[in-house]
């Protein structure tokens, strides 16, 4: 059986991102952010959308050209301190913002990929971040329901590629991506380097190309996208 090659020109994968979609982003600040993909879904104005992340960026950079063009709708996160422009947008009420811890986050979407429904956590009991949320008792102990995340998109970065979508990470550039390559119904990939089938040593694999739809190839690699080779 062969294999099929995922590669796709940015411009082309991305136009098939919906009005209104979730979207998942991959990266922890500036690691693992896939900048690229983010400027194009700028670039053509999507608007309505979820977006998942751990962080919003910083101003001028990754997600925070969604919000500065009006394009989110709602954003999960775990902080916004580094944004001021999120920071106006959710003040104002442009955009809802719906915080979460930082470990409750990863685990949300961990669950969304392996088919779950929901977590139990007594992370966040009695403070803000319990308020609307269903409480539970187990083993006599109240505990929070989080619901699990999946989108209907997750843009990711790697380092490595093969054409068949196989993704290996630069060190903690990995973060929240392999776990948002599990949790979308299409999962779009930017890589640094795109190797033929078999160019990517098996046990360095940390994403699946069973996982991933869509492969796109950086043409440059600048600080503009905050990849930088040294």
């Amino acid at each position: 059986m062969k294999l099929p090659d995922k590669s796709i020109a940015m411009e082309e994968v991305v136009a098939q991102i919906p009005d209104g979609a979730t979207v998942l982003v991959g990266g922890f600040g500036v690691p693992g952010t896939p900048f690229a993909l983010l400027r194009e879904l700028a670039r053509q104005g999507q608007r309505d959308l979820v977006l998942v992340k751990n962080d919003a960026n910083e101003a001028g950079m990754g997600i925070d050209h969604l919000i500065a063009g009006g394009q989110v709708r709602k954003l999960i996160v775990t902080h916004l301190g580094l944004n001021a422009n999120a920071i106006a947008a959710m003040n104002e009420g442009r955009m809802e913002v719906e915080f979460c811890a930082q470990g409750i986050l990863a685990e949300r979407i961990r669950a969304g990929g392996a088919g779950l429904g929901a977590i139990l956590t007594d992370i966040g009991i009695d403070t803000e971040l319990a308020q609307g949320k269903q409480i539970v008792e187990m083993n006599g102990r109240p505990m929070l329901v989080e619901s699990a995340l999946r989108g209907d998109v997750a843009l990711v970065h790697a380092a490595r590629a093969d054409c068949f979508g196989n993704l290996a990470y630069a060190a903690t550039a990995r973060n929240f991506n392999p776990l948002m390559a599990m949790a979308a119904s299409r999962v779009i990939a930017e890589t640094e380097e795109l190797l033929p089938l078999g160019g990517l040593d098996p046990d360095s694999v940390e994403s699946p190309g069973a996982f991933v739809d869509h492969v796109v190839k950086l043409d440059a690699i600048s600080e503009e996208y905050g990849i930088v080779r040294r």
